[in-house]
This record gives C-alpha cells, structure tokens and sequence, in this order.
C-alpha cells in the first residue's frame, strides 16, 4: 500500500488533472446527468441518520473481534483481534461515499446489487435502502465480522440483504451461478490485491449486462490497484469509466461508441 505522503501526492495530481464537480464541459450526456443529479444530491435522505447514528455507536463499541482477514488487510491496525470500534474507523467507507452508492442505487435502482466486502455493513446497508425492492447479496471473510454486520441490518429491519460468508475463492463462483438474473450493480471491496480483484472483476463481467455499473474500491490504494485500474480501463468489454480517486466506477454500455475515461472531482 501507498504511504500516507505518496497517496497524497496522488491526490493532488487526480485533483489537478479531473473535470469540476459541476458538470461545466463534459460533453457526456451520461456523465453529466450523474453529475448534476447523483453526484451532486445534496439532499438528506431517509436512511442517512438511521445508518451514521449507527456507524456512531460501532465506533464506541469496544467488543473484541477474531478476525479472519483475506484481503489485504488494514493500513491501520493488522492484529488478528481488533475492537469494533477500530474496524469502525479504519476499514469503513466514509459516509461521504457510501452515501453516494446509496445515490446511485436509489436513481439506477437497480435490481440485483452485490457487494464484495461487507465490513461492519454501513455500505451495505446504504445499498439495501437505496431501492427496497432489490436483491442485495453481500459477501464478508471474516466470520465474527459478519456476525455484527447480521446484526445491523437487523437494528436497522433490513430485510433485502443476504450475507454469504467465507473466502470470495471458494464463496463467489458459487453465487454468481445462483443468481437469479444478471448482476445489475456491483461494488468489490474485499481485496486489495492485484490478481484477486482481476478474478473477481473478470468473474463479474460474465454475469453482467449493458447497463451493469461496476465500482471497485480505492484504485489509487498501491500501485497493485493501480495496475487493476488501467488494466480495467482497457479491457474491451469497458466503454467508460469515472475516477472519483478513492473509488472507480465502471459502465460497459454498447451505446457508448467510443471508450472515454473521466476524472470528476468529489
């Protein structure tokens, strides 16, 4: 993984080099409608209180954990027993993102989502309330993660989410082949490694349709994410993708004729 200064420097050359957040000059009709009506939404919606006031008291909660981890771990904290409340702040994505997911589901709405990475399940439950009526299948590692994870959508009556549990090797080709149509939304969060993401990336490719959005996580983590972003943007099923820096979503659209690349600031 990059340090602290190299991701830095990153940012700054991602912020240097993106379009404004505006929309002003991006001739994509796409992009500038997720712009203006997703990306900007400032609104405050329904579930936002319910889910931070969540993500609040899991930052408290000093339970211990034996964690199980097949990623490629925390920059913060690699001991094999950590605090909730430590998970809580280092492996969570910000609200500031996963409210934008929330977005994203709640506008494309949608109906089959899958999250690689279900952590505490913050993200995930921002994905199972975005559009109510979907099927959201979120995957997690470590078993006593997904525990607490089980018990959140619970508190929050969540009915839309089914966790599958263990290592996405030996769990993910089993539930691709389940499926009960094509994956319409995908968000891979649960390794951070060069060749497991390709797997994963490749294996959610061939489950997937035109309108299918893809988001891989902290593209910009270490040079191996890196590798598996350019790589991504050249594979010849992608038409398009948005560097938002901390994440990079992914369309495949066939009416897209020409392969365009966006860095949008966020």
């Amino acid at each position: 993984m990059y340090s602290k200064f190299q991701l830095s420097l990153r940012y700054i050359q991602y912020w240097l080099r993106s379009s404004n957040s505006k929309g002003h000059g991006v001739h994509s009709p796409f992009v500038f409608s997720f712009i203006t009506d997703v990306l900007n939404d400032k609104g405050s919606y329904y579930c936002y209180q319910p889910i931070e006031s969540l993500r609040a008291a899991l930052q408290q909660d000093n339970t211990e954990l034996e964690i199980a981890d097949f990623g490629a771990g925390s920059r913060v904290n690699s001991s094999k027993r950590r605090k909730v409340s430590s998970i809580a702040s280092s492996a969570l994505k910000p609200a500031k993102y996963s409210q934008l997911m929330f977005r994203m589901v709640n506008y494309y709405q949608p109906a089959i989502v899958l999250e690689l990475g279900t952590s505490l399940g913050i993200t995930s439950s921002y994905l199972a309330s975005g559009n109510p009526a979907a099927k959201v299948i979120t995957m997690e590692g470590a078993p006593a993660i997904a525990t607490v994870a089980r018990n959140n959508f619970a508190s929050l009556r969540l009915a839309n989410i089914s966790l599958v549990e263990g290592n996405f090797d030996e769990t993910l080709p089993g539930t691709l082949a389940k499926l009960p149509a094509p994956v319409d939304f995908a968000f891979v969060d649960g390794n951070h490694r060069y060749q497991p993401t390709m797997d994963y990336f490749n294996q959610l490719l061939a489950v997937s349709h035109d309108h299918t959005i893809i988001i891989l996580d902290d593209i910009h983590w270490s040079s191996e994410m890196e590798q598996v972003w350019e790589e991504v943007k050249q594979h010849p099923a992608v038409t398009m993708t948005i560097d938002l820096f901390f994440i990079g979503i992914v369309l495949m659209r066939k009416e897209f004729k020409i392969k365009q690349h966006f860095s949008v600031r966020f």
